[in-house]
């Protein structure tokens, strides 16, 4: 019953809203009461908590099982995780809106363990990227610290926005995302030089 009662408040936090979705809402969409609510949860915002926590630890169990496969360089590993962290938006889009939109009526008693967990999940990266410098496989001149905030910024956010549905597959936004934060947007010298010389060869089109 705790399992169904999370699943329609996950429903309906979803789609109306943490405040505007009432207790008598989620226990007639699983057909309980509200003694049987109140059994399981002191309150509407456990509920929320639970929710909350349930998606955090599911996304660190991941990030932790990719980070323990030696075989891959730094960069494969940061290319695994951003491709994670997609991929939740179709498996687990619901709860990432409700995590993200809703959060803010945590009390401070219900925020602490979030917090604790969203900084665990943000130092992982961080010493990833560490890890990465100290390899040479990323410059040295990174802050480290703020890097993984762009990261979790370019990634997080991507589950009010992207479609996994639409023309762009997991996969592709990944690869854009990786190639965006490894290489940027300027364009290098040597793409410049082989723009110009494929300019030099190609005819001009006028009349001499």
């Amino acid at each position: 019953m705790k399992e169904k009662l999370m699943e329609a408040a996950v429903e309906l936090f979803e789609e109306k809203g943490f405040k505007e979705t009432s207790v008598q809402e989620i226990v007639e969409a699983v057909g309980a009461t509200k003694g049987a609510f109140y059994y399981y949860y002191k309150s509407k915002e456990e509920l929320l908590h639970d929710i909350c926590v349930s998606y955090l630890d599911d996304l660190l169990c991941q990030q932790e099982q990719l980070l323990h496969e030696p075989e891959k360089s730094c960069t494969e590993t940061l290319r695994a995780i951003v491709c994670m962290v997609i991929r939740n938006i179709r498996t687990r889009k619901k709860s990432a809106r409700i995590f993200f939109r809703e959060m803010r009526h945590l009390t401070d008693g219900h925020l602490s363990e979030i917090r604790a967990k969203r900084r665990l999940f943000r130092k992982r990266y961080e010493q990833l990227i560490r890890e990465g410098i100290a390899r040479g496989e990323f410059k040295p001149s990174l802050h480290a610290e703020m890097i993984t905030f762009g990261l979790l910024g370019i990634t997080n956010w991507s589950y009010y926005w992207f479609r996994p549905d639409g023309r762009i597959s997991e996969e592709e936004l990944t690869d854009i995302f990786i190639d965006f934060i490894l290489h940027g947007i300027q364009r290098s010298t040597a793409e410049g030089s082989d723009q110009t010389n494929e300019d030099a060869d190609r005819p001009s089109g006028r009349a001499e």
